[in-house]
């Protein structure tokens, strides 16, 4: 009996390897990696040059991705329009952190930055992976964030793994705002 091979997804085959990912977000050339991967978190704050105490960005498509991750019951009720009103888009809020939301991933911090994309290349990477993923710029902390390949190319070389894909249309990153204040954190 002749078994026939599934072929092997990349991107998938990369991140499940623990490789790190560049890829296009609304604004910017995001670099990123599983979160439940810590291995692989280091090496993307190695790379980057940046603290662990700081927390990182997780992006999905969609709000149930990210239900491991976030202290759901611990919204109020009074703040959740305010929350899901602006997925998917460009806001990132600070969530409660769940019980098992890792810590190479949260940082120092008592809630988890967590977005839902309405970047189509984001999200289709996001359904491909089956869950959320670390978002940050592709750039070495302090230097420009790189908004092509080829600009993310010239900072990693081949030590990272390229989802083809484009930036969106924005400016800038996202807004960052918290979710139990409504403060923004980081404008957009």
């Amino acid at each position: 009996m002749n078994q026939v091979s599934t072929p092997v997804d990349p991107d998938v085959s990369a991140f499940e390897q623990g490789e790190l990912l560049i890829y296009a977000t609304e604004a910017v050339m995001g670099i990123g990696c599983d979160p439940n991967n810590e291995a692989a978190v280091k090496k993307l704050l190695a790379i980057k040059q940046r603290p662990v105490e700081k927390g990182l960005i997780l992006v999905a498509s969609n709000y149930s991705q990210l239900l491991p991750f976030v202290d759901d019951n611990a919204i109020p009720q009074d703040r959740r329009f305010a929350i899901f009103s602006c997925w998917p888009g460009p806001v990132t809020w600070l969530l409660p952190k769940s019980a098992t939301a890792p810590q190479w991933v949260t940082g120092e911090h008592d809630k988890i930055a967590v977005r839902v994309s309405a970047h189509e290349g984001v999200k289709a990477l996001c359904d491909k992976l089956n869950g959320p993923i670390v978002s940050t710029s592709a750039n070495p902390s302090g230097d420009e964030p790189a908004r092509t390949i080829e600009q993310a190319k010239a900072y990693f070389g081949n030590s990272v793994h390229y989802v083809p894909s484009e930036v969106g249309g924005a400016a800038q990153p996202s807004m960052i705002k918290d979710a139990m204040t409504g403060a923004i954190i980081r404008n957009a």
